[in-house]
């Protein structure tokens, strides 16, 4: 053996009871699971008292450049992650062209930042997931982003596309999903995705189900007419018949508070009528997403420069005022927007509106004298659109009752740049586990490590990975379950969490007694033809 972990109490992530046993890894694989004190050789690692679980998969990761610009990538190892699906909310960074492109790093900087000098030397999905095979922390999956399918073929107008357009994206989907992507994601509060109505993602969606992927949405709304956006998307994989994996699906804002339940019985009576149905979520309140996300669509039709150039317009500020505060932005979630609830927690330029992170819109407002509108205006037209923003806006009995379901698996949706990142990107993992788990009892423990590695494995297609079987991927974490607790907080997000001694992705070690090593074991996965 490489490496043999002895005497762990295993859980093997299909929900049955822990048992102690040695589990013996060789050239990446899982070799031997025996009875505890009966494998040797090779280097050992003592896991008494310490839970042995497949390494978790994270379902909803912004992770696309700074696994590659920031390879250490702590936040994401030290949890016990070893695998991320890339590729969410319909924007990402392939496949694009040299226009599309350098839109994008404008449009998504404040998920991804655009570090400088960054060298973007792939076009294709394909030539995305051999960079990513040049050497990252963990595995990664990627989803074709439908938005920038849009980006290509249509261009950045709120308009139907054309039978041509449709064509064209229906071939470049198909193609990226030949090269490896796992499915398709979109981003329907974000131009411009959610220009393309119903037909056009059932269009899509048939393509997506035909080559054996599925659908990823964060669809239309997760506040005023929430439910009829979960609706839509669960008709158009009906009628294309695509599975579907619900992109952090909670219940949020004033008007959904205790509905969980409504949208649980809807996804039960898709269940049982033979849709092919899953969903992930954060454990946390706050939502987190860019800053210039809240605008109403149409002030974001053209691109950036056609929204920084309407941002400067005063006629066309007071529209966009009235539609956010009066009527309910699109882009908002069809609410009112309460700018107490708006902190803004990343900016691109410290340096002029540093001052500015860590406190809600309206309070920076009133600390400038005006109103808040017209500060949000200035700091996305000062930002070039690139700052972030958490949204207070969740509830914890929505939260609790939807990790319940059968269908759940983990997802962080974490952001990692920023000054203040959403804690979520260090600490969703082990707070499942410490917080929910332990402190909670929401879930048990075996159901909770079920709904971070087999499930999202079983939805990924994935046949040798999330259990800790013997000829699986060594995809591994060691915890202790009386302390594995999440640190990051709002304050101080970029903490790493406590009682995850061991982490082990493709048979190598990630984190050795708490401490990263500097292996970069991590590959793309592609899915199979």
């Amino acid at each position: 053996m490489d490496i043999v972990v002895r005497g762990a109490h295993v859980v093997d992530g299909d929900g049955g009871p822990r048992r102690r046993a040695d589990v013996g890894v060789r050239d990446g694989r899982i070799a031997e699971v025996a009875a505890p004190g009966s494998l040797g050789g090779g280097r050992a690692i003592d896991a008494d008292g310490l839970v042995l679980a497949p390494g978790f998969i994270d379902m909803h990761s912004h992770s696309d450049l700074q696994v590659l610009a920031e390879p250490d990538h702590l936040a994401k190892v030290s949890q016990g992650v070893t695998l991320e699906v890339l590729g969410q909310d319909g924007l990402s960074y392939a496949p694009v062209d040299d226009d599309t492109l350098a839109n994008l790093r404008a449009q998504i900087a404040g998920w991804n930042d655009d570090p400088a000098g960054f060298d973007f030397d792939w076009r294709s999905v394909a030539e995305y997931l051999d960079r990513l095979d040049r050497g990252i922390a963990v595995n990664a999956a990627y989803l074709v982003p439908q938005g920038t399918l849009r980006m290509l073929c249509v261009g950045y107008d709120d308009r139907p596309a054309t039978e041509a357009e449709l064509d064209r994206m229906r071939e470049l989907l198909a193609r990226s999903l030949d090269e490896g992507a796992f499915g398709m994601s979109s981003g329907l509060t974000y131009t411009p995705g959610m220009y393309a109505d119903t037909a056009e993602l059932a269009a899509l969606c048939a393509v997506v189900g035909a080559k054996g992927g599925y659908y990823s949405p964060h669809h239309r709304s997760y506040g005023a007419g929430a439910l009829d956006a979960y609706r839509e998307m669960i008709e158009v994989c009906r009628g294309s018949g695509c599975p579907l994996h619900l992109a952090h699906a909670t219940m949020n804002f004033g008007v959904n508070e205790g509905r969980a339940t409504e949208l649980l019985s809807m996804l039960d009576e898709a269940l049982d009528d033979g849709c092919d149905i899953t969903l992930d979520t954060y454990p946390y309140l706050p939502g987190s997403t860019s800053l210039h996300a809240l605008l109403p669509s149409w002030a974001t039709a053209g691109g950036v420069a056609a929204t920084l150039e309407r941002l400067r317009d005063p006629a066309q500020r007071e529209r966009i005022r009235h539609v956010m505060e009066v009527e309910g932005s699109d882009g908002c979630h069809g609410v009112p927007v309460d700018w107490e609830t708006i902190e803004i927690n990343g900016v691109r330029f410290p340096d002029r509106n540093g001052h500015l992170v860590g406190r809600s819109v309206a309070a920076s407002a009133r600390r400038a004298g005006e109103p808040a509108a017209e500060l949000y205006f200035d700091v996305l037209l000062s930002e070039q659109l690139g700052s972030s923003c958490l949204m207070h806006v969740g509830h914890e009995e929505n939260v609790q009752a939807i990790m319940r379901h059968r269908v759940h698996t983990a997802g962080s949706d974490g952001l990692l740049v920023g000054a203040r990142p959403h804690p979520r990107a260090w600490g969703t993992f082990p707070r499942y586990l410490g917080h929910y788990v332990r402190e909670l009892g929401v879930l048990t423990l075996e159901e909770c490590i079920a709904h971070m590695t087999s499930r999202p494995a079983d939805r990924l297609g994935l046949t040798d990975r999330g259990r800790v079987r013997e000829g699986f991927a060594a995809d591994l974490v060691l915890f202790d379950p009386e302390t594995v607790a999440d640190t990051a907080t709002f304050d101080e997000p970029r903490q790493q969490a406590t009682g995850i001694p061991h982490v082990i992705v493709n048979g190598v070690p990630t984190v050795e007694d708490g401490r990263r090593t500097d292996a970069l074991p991590g590959r793309a996965l592609r899915k199979p033809a």
